[in-house]
Formats: structure tokens, C-alpha cells, sequence
């Protein structure tokens, strides 16, 4: 069995997605794996991973509308607040995704669907460097 792991520094410019889509496939073409399991971990509590459809970006506006509506910036409920009113809603919405996909290799390639990406969500407002890990596996 072959393993191959690579860590992405991913620059965001504040709150939104960015597709690590195209990073993911070259990874996992320079692993060499035909068959076997990609799985990234994004190694942060307030940026996530999620798997959503790229063909549409109203999707995505539409989802990170849906966050701050679920958990809005400057909420006086939340005690949590050292890094300013961004800084829960983050958390609560980093919670509600995910810090890690599997994504099965066939044929050597990345088995996501025909409108599927996978992107790093930034829950803060302001730009963060973030740190996803990658590791894959398989023969």
C-alpha cells in the first residue's frame, strides 16, 4: 500500500470558500494511488471543509448567508469574544461542518461528483492562513 501526505497553506481573504479542488487532484496524481482513499483535515476551529456543488456560486452565497443567519457575528449571548464579534460565530459555525473528508480514488482520480468541489470555509472575517492536511492512501 503507498501513502503520500502533503500539508496546504491556504491564504483566505476573510470569510468565504476557496475550491482546493484542483491542489487535492494534484496531490493525489503525485501519490501515485489508483485506488485508495484521500482524506483532508483542516487543522483549525473556526475554517472548515465542505463538499458542495461548484457550478453555481449563488450556492455557495446562499449557504454562507445561512451560516450567519444560524450564527451571526456579535451575538450578545456568546461569552466567547477575545478575538471580536466574529470570533464565536466562527466556532459555532466551524462546528456545524466539518475538519475533515474522505473522498474515495478511482482510476487514480478524486471519485467526486460532476458539480462537486471541496472547499476550505473561512468562518472569520478578517484574512487567515490555514493549514489543511492531506493524506492518501490506497494501491
Amino acid at each position: 500500500m503507498k501513502q503520500h501526505q502533503e500539508t496546504l497553506e491556504v491564504r483566505t481573504a476573510g470569510r468565504g470558500c476557496t475550491d482546493l479542488t484542483a491542489e487535492l487532484r494534484r496531490i493525489v496524481r503525485a501519490s501515485g494511488v489508483c485506488v485508495g482513499l484521500a482524506t483532508v483535515f483542516c487543522a483549525h476551529t473556526s475554517a472548515s471543509l465542505l463538499i458542495q456543488e461548484n457550478a453555481d456560486p449563488a450556492v455557495l452565497r446562499d449557504l454562507l448567508q445561512w451560516f450567519a443567519r444560524l450564527a451571526p457575528d456579535g451575538d450578545p449571548r456568546y461569552e466567547h469574544d477575545a478575538e471580536g464579534p466574529d470570533d464565536m460565530a466562527a466556532h459555532l459555525r466551524g462546528a456545524i461542518t466539518r475538519s475533515s473528508e474522505s473522498v474515495p480514488i478511482v482510476d487514480g482520480a478524486l471519485a467526486l461528483g460532476t458539480w462537486q468541489a471541496l472547499y476550505l470555509v473561512e468562518h472569520r472575517t478578517s484574512a487567515h492562513r490555514r493549514r489543511v492536511v492531506v493524506h492518501v492512501q490506497g494501491d
